[in-house]
This record gives C-alpha cells, sequence and structure tokens, in this order.
C-alpha cells in the first residue's frame, strides 16, 4: 500500500456476544475502533429504562437506592442517589503500585464497554458512548496495577477508569499524563454526570483480570509457538531423534495437542540434514526432548481451556444487580472472578512448563558431558566462559516462575466486614501468568541463543531444515554468533521481546 493511500481502519463492534481475543488485540494495538451497533443499543435503553421505572415504582434496588456490601440495608434518599454513584467511585478508586500497561488498560476498557452493551446493567447510553469515544480517541486513564481481590469485581482498577468519565483521576493522553477533565478536554470530549446505578454498573465487573488475561493469553500463544521452535533448533543441533515425534506412535495416545505440537515441528524440521532416527546415533533421546510432544502439547491443552473460558466471560454480563429482560432487578454473584482465576493458574502452570522444559534443553546444549560440543559453547573454553551464564539466568528465571505458579485462587481473605466472604483473588492470578508468560519467553529466548550458538560451532546452518534455517537469521539478527565472551543481556531482554511480539511463527 503505497504511504499516499488511506488506511482502513477495522470497526469492533462490541454488541455484547462475538468478542474475542483477536479483535481485542486489534483495538488495543490501535488497528481497529470500536462502535456499539443499534441494537446493542436499544437493548441498553430498554435496560435503562427498566432502572427508571423501578426508581419511579418506589422499589428499592441494590446499589441503586441502597449503600453496598454490608451497608446494602441502609435505604438512600432519592435525592441522593446520583450523589451515591460519584461517592461509590471516588471511594473506590484506591488502587496502588505501578499502573498498568496502556495495552492492558485498552482491554480492560473494550471488555466494559461489551459487556455494558449486552443490555443488563441499566447504563445510559451517553455513558457508554463516551467510554466508547475514550478508547477511540486514546484516552487512557491510570490504573495502579494492585487491589483488586477479584470479587465484588475488579473494583479498584475499574474505579480508575470510570473516574475519568466524570473528569476525575488521571488519564495518557497523547503521551502527557493529565487530569480526567483535561485529558477529555482535549480530545473534545465531556465529562458525564453519573446517575442512578451507573457507577456500579462501570466498576463491579471482571474487566481487570480479564483484560490481563486476553493480552497474556495471546503473548502466550507466541511464546507456545517459540518453544516449539526453539526446541526444533535444540534437536538439529543436537541430532535429535525425529522417529518420537511419529504420527502412528502419537495416535495410540490421542490427545490432539500432541500430534499438534509433533505435526507443527515435523512440518518446520522437514528436509533438515541435522535431524536423526531411532538407533542411527543412539536409540532414545533424553525426556527434554523425546518428550516435547508430550509436555508442549499438555501446555496447548491448557491454553485451549483458558482460550474456552475467557470468550465466554469477554461475552458476559458480570455485574450486580442484573437487569433481566423481564424487568426484575436481581442481586447475583456474576461479579465473583473464580472462572477466570482458575483459568489463570491454570495458564500459570501451563507457560511455566514451557520454560522449565526449556530450561532442560540449553543444559543439554551447554553441558558438555551430554552435548559432545564445547564447553558451555565458547570458541576457547576456559579463557572464554561462553554461554555458561545465560544458564544460570535461565535457572533463576524458572525458579522465580515456580513461585510465581502458586495458585492465587486458593488464597481468599474476607471483605465488607465478612458479607464478601469469598473473593476469587483473580487478578492477581492473571498478572502473575502474564509475567510468567514474559519469563518464560526469556528462557526461551536463552535456548534459542544456546542452538544459535551450537549450530554455529557445527558449522550446520547449511544443513538445517528451510523453515529453521530462516528462523535462525532472525535470532541472529538480534543475537550474532559468540566469536568470544561478549555481554549479551541486552540481546537476550530484545529476543524475548522480539517473541512476546511478533506473530511471525503462526
Amino acid at each position: 500500500m503505497k504511504s499516499s493511500e488511506a488506511v482502513d481502519i477495522e470497526i469492533v463492534e462490541l454488541d455484547g456476544f462475538t468478542l474475542d481475543r483477536q479483535k481485542v488485540q486489534n483495538v488495543v494495538n490501535g488497528s481497529a475502533k470500536v462502535s456499539i451497533p443499534e441494537e446493542s443499543l436499544l437493548r441498553v435503553r430498554a435496560s435503562r429504562n427498566r432502572i427508571e421505572k423501578q426508581i419511579n415504582d418506589g422499589k428499592i434496588i441494590y446499589g441503586v437506592n441502597t449503600g453496598f456490601g454490608k451497608l446494602s440495608d441502609i435505604e438512600i434518599e432519592k435525592d441522593d442517589i446520583a450523589k451515591l454513584q460519584l461517592n461509590l467511585l471516588r471511594a473506590d478508586a484506591v488502587g496502588v503500585g505501578e499502573p498498568l500497561p496502556i495495552p492492558v488498560v485498552r482491554a480492560m476498557m473494550t471488555l466494559r464497554a461489551n459487556a455494558l452493551a449486552k443490555g443488563f446493567s441499566g447504563i445510559r447510553e451517553e455513558t457508554l458512548t463516551l467510554l466508547v469515544e475514550m478508547i477511540n480517541k486514546g484516552i487512557h486513564p491510570i490504573v495502579p496495577c494492585k487491589g483488586s481481590v477479584g470479587a465484588s469485581g475488579d473494583l479498584a482498577p475499574l474505579s480508575h477508569i470510570a473516574i475519568v468519565l466524570i473528569g476525575e483521576g488521571k488519564a495518557e493522553y497523547k503521551g502527557e499524563i493529565l487530569s480526567g477533565g483535561e485529558a477529555l478536554k482535549r480530545a473534545g470530549l465531556t465529562p458525564v454526570a453519573l446517575e442512578a446505578k451507573e457507577g456500579l454498573a462501570l466498576i463491579n465487573g471482571t474487566q481487570a483480570m480479564s483484560g490481563v488475561g486476553v493480552i497474556a493469553l495471546n503473548e502466550a500463544e507466541r511464546v507456545g509457538l517459540a518453544a516449539d521452535m526453539a526446541a526444533c533448533l535444540t534437536m538439529e543441533a543436537l541430532n535429535g531423534i525425529i522417529t518420537a515425534f511419529d504420527s502412528e506412535l502419537l495416535a495410540v495416545r490421542p490427545h490432539p495437542e500432541l500430534e499438534f505440537v509433533a505435526s507443527r515441528m515435523r512440518k518446520w524440521l522437514e528436509g533438515s540434514k541435522r535431524i536423526s532416527h531411532q538407533g542411527e546415533i543412539r536409540m532414545q533421546d533424553a525426556y527434554s526432548i523425546r518428550c516435547i510432544p508430550q509436555v508442549h502439547g499438555a501446555s496447548w491443552q491448557a491454553f485451549n481451556y483458558v482460550e474456552e473460558r475467557l470468550k465466554v466471560e469477554m461475552n458476559s454480563a458480570t455485574d450486580n444487580p442484573i437487569v433481566l429482560e423481564s424487568g426484575e432487578i436481581v442481586s447475583g454473584g456474576h461479579f465473583h472472578g473464580q472462572p477466570i482465576a482458575l483459568s489463570m493458574d491454570f495458564l500459570k502452570v501451563a507457560a511455566a512448563e514451557w520454560a522449565n522444559i526449556s530450561e532442560r534443553r540449553t543444559e543439554r546444549l551447554v553441558n558438555p558431558q551430554l552435548s559432545g560440543l564445547s564447553p558451555f559453547l565458547a570458541v576457547d573454553p576456559g579463557l572464554e566462559c561462553g554461554l555458561m551464564v545465560p544458564q544460570y539466568a535461565a535457572a533463576a528465571l524458572v525458579s522465580e516462575n515456580k513461585v510465581l505458579a502458586h495458585p492465587a485462587s486458593v488464597d481468599s481473605i474476607p471483605t465488607s466486614a465478612n458479607q464478601e466472604d469469598h473473593v476469587s483473588m483473580g487478578t492477581i492470578a492473571s498478572r502473575q501468568a502474564r509475567e510468567i508468560i514474559h519469563n518464560s519467553a526469556r528462557v526461551i529466548a536463552i535456548e534459542m541463543i544456546c542452538a544459535s550458538q551450537a549450530i554455529y560451532l557445527e558449522k550446520a546452518e547449511n544443513q538445517l531444515a528451510p523453515v529453521t534455517r530462516d528462523f535462525l537469521e532472525k535470532v541472529r539478527e538480534i543475537c550474532p554468533p559468540l566469536e568470544s565472551d561478549r555481554a549479551i543481556s541486552d540481546q537476550m531482554e530484545e529476543l524475548a521481546q522480539f517473541i512476546l511480539r511478533e506473530d511471525v511463527l503462526k
């Protein structure tokens, strides 16, 4: 496309039913804008009318004309209903810690708008429209990363988003940190004055844990594919036995993900002169090579499960109370993050295992007693340490992952004077999952660098499969082979970031 031509911007319709992780990713990276289709707006208006009718009929509705949590038995005067919602945002915007990255904030905003568009939350059209405009114009609230227990919704994180809609709080706009009111003004937008239930509708949901979760899942897919590729390079460096990847062999244990991994690696290794067969050099490889389909495949099983759960959650109404189509307004527990908490804890373990087995393959590359290669892949071992200490770094990251992989969801601390006596800690699980995924990308980058160095020492580049040789060139653009000792910390990190952001292996 010529630079003078207009670039088509995708429009992602937030209808409450059809959002998926790729659409979220497109909004997050700025290649798509969002809109609410008319049929969804009809549901939003109808839901709002039901709220107003109940108020006019003098009905008592939780969070509309009552206090919140343990204070739900306190009735609020009609003249104070709007002030109640304002107070809620101010009281709940108490997150702490470093701000969440802008991509995560954009994901949270997109997911919350989609949930509201289902038409079960009683929000006004103009309030939802302002949230959509903030996404499209690039107003990004500053959201501290810590402070949610993952039940009663992600109250603190979502409050930091919602408070910008009323012109308070802080937001990033075009690279500047501004007050919420100033950010809206510069974008040509006007704050809203919240009415009944709207504050609660904006913050009572699971969109912080789900927003982090969607970003983490997209990154996990890239890390998993990179793990498969790193394993291919290591197999070529060490003359790995491809016989263990035979489709007929794998069919007797018919978990489909095992064959997905094996077939992908067979395809990538097609044409390689470095791969061996059973009995040619040795009868069996170590588990970290022979069991790649079983170990990587199990992590892909977990990935698929988490993707299913997140897709349901992305298209769910997760606040309380719910405004049913019958007109009844019912308090329930859809804000509870347990489905996502368990899912993200599962993803933590799956991603940690990609790193765990990768580090063991790195050990086989650098240990001369296991590889038959130059000690630590040094050109002049003894005088040079070669890649001895990158394996230490991989070991440290794997050990850290083991600590982070402890399930957050098994913990619960009661809140709101024991009214909210079981919470999910799902937002912690999501943040930990993303940290594990980033650590795993670093471990896999180290394996790639070590495999690249082994291939360099063996002068085996021309014997590689075409696919792996092409990928090896990408690795070496970032981290050329070591001809002598040099610091490669920055290159290790650059390769890890390349793995996390690029869909080069799909």
